[in-house]
């Protein structure tokens, strides 16, 4: 009976050695994993929250609220413009990142295309209650001015709302043809009767654009349209230079030096006649003045 109870014995010790040891186990596997979740937090990306749109949205559509929500970007990689609420009051700190003041009923506009949960834009859609449209893409204080164009003075077709121009005045100066710059770097905020930047008529010419301008700039582009030509040049996306006075003339077109007036003062001459005989003389005397 000793026997066998000493055996029942060895063999229950046995077994919880190995359960201790499994046990054991077990907890630094678990402390493992922990330490390791712990180390990956710390390095973890911090997250934001970003509002984007639930379902596409083309150029003047209307959204709501009921059209948004809110998911977790990594704080480094949220575009500039970003919201990080739906709603907030209105005069709380949050409202400046809000889309839309609480009790808000009136709908925003996209003035671009968006896809399903992409950012929403602040400078990409419109004010509650604002269509989309010209007065919707004018920044404060500036003015929307049309210059008509066709085919050669509108850079073809590949003008788009969004892109920046330079504008040439080509007419007579001194009775002599003159192109000149006359401004630079104009934002474009519509082509023809469309203010969509993602219009999809790669070659329609356009008859009119529509630039964004200040109240001087309007006086001075009405008259330079209304005295001579106006031809666009397109500025491109990554452009950062600075430029200066350009005017080009015939003359300086073909390099052609215009000739010095060169007068020539005569000597005064001085005479008198006398008669000789039956013949007139002429006698050279100095000039008294």
């Amino acid at each position: 009976m000793r026997m066998v109870f000493a055996l029942f014995l060895a063999v229950g010790l046995g077994l919880a050695g190995i359960a201790v040891y499994m046990a054991q186990n077990q907890i630094s596997r678990y402390q493992a994993e922990r330490d390791y979740l712990r180390e990956a937090q710390k390095n973890a990306p911090l997250l934001v929250d970003v509002v984007v749109t639930k379902r596409p949205l083309k150029y003047g559509e209307r959204f709501s609220v009921t059209d948004l929500e809110v998911i977790k970007v990594q704080a480094k990689k949220v575009p500039e413009g970003t919201f990080a609420r739906i709603t907030a009051p209105q005069e709380s700190p949050e409202a400046a990142r809000a889309v839309f003041f609480e009790g808000e009923t009136r709908p925003r506009a996209a003035l671009r295309s968006y896809e399903m949960f992409e950012p929403v834009l602040a400078k990409k859609i419109t004010q509650p209650g604002v269509d989309a449209g010209i007065t919707a893409n004018l920044s404060p204080n500036m003015r929307a001015f049309t210059i008509q164009v066709d085919v050669a003075s509108g850079v073809s077709g590949f003008l788009r709302p969004g892109d920046r121009v330079d504008v040439y005045w080509s007419g007579k100066a001194n009775n002599m043809p003159v192109t000149k710059l006359i401004d630079t770097n104009l934002r474009l905020i519509a082509i023809d009767q469309s203010a969509d930047a993602d219009r999809s008529e790669e070659t329609k010419i356009a008859r009119t654009v529509t630039a964004e301008v200040s109240p001087e700039q309007v006086a001075a582009l009405t008259l330079a349209q209304s005295t001579g030509r106006l031809t666009l040049s397109l500025v491109g996306m990554a452009d950062t230079t600075e430029v200066g006075a350009i005017e080009i003339d015939s003359n300086t077109l073909l390099g052609i030096e215009e000739a010095e007036a060169v007068v020539i003062q005569q000597e005064k001459v001085c005479t008198i006649r006398n008669r000789k005989g039956g013949e007139l003389v002429e006698v050279e005397i100095p000039c008294t003045n």
